[in-house]
């Protein structure tokens, strides 16, 4: 069976929230975001989490092993702004059981 899991968000204005994000709906990291408002209504997943803006562009903060990026993933994240050696689009992470105790903060809205 499935659970619910800790993952730490650090919104855009520096404030972190603590958030349970299930492990049993297919989630992504954008559509967490989303879910809990932590970013205003039209900032964050604008392509509908199709890696096709860096909208929900994320600074992975924990030592987590993350899946590897796929290239549609890395082409975006190459032509964002606000890129660093930790960034991942939080619509291609999909909520699994290994990202407990996650933390990432939003990158800035461009």
């Amino acid at each position: 069976m499935e659970q619910d899991i800790n993952i730490k968000i650090i919104d855009r204005d520096g404030l972190k929230h603590e958030v349970m994000a299930p492990t049993d709906m297919a989630m992504n990291l954008m559509e967490v975001v989303r879910s809990y408002e932590l970013a205003p209504e039209g900032t964050i997943g604008i392509c509908g989490g199709m890696a096709m803006c860096s909208s929900c562009q994320c600074y992975v903060l924990s030592d987590h092993e993350l899946p590897e990026m796929q290239d549609d993933e890395e082409a975006m994240l190459s032509e964002a702004f606000n890129v660093k050696d930790n960034s991942r689009l939080g619509c291609q992470l999909q909520i699994n059981p290994d990202m407990e105790g996650l933390e990432v903060e939003l990158a800035p809205e461009i």
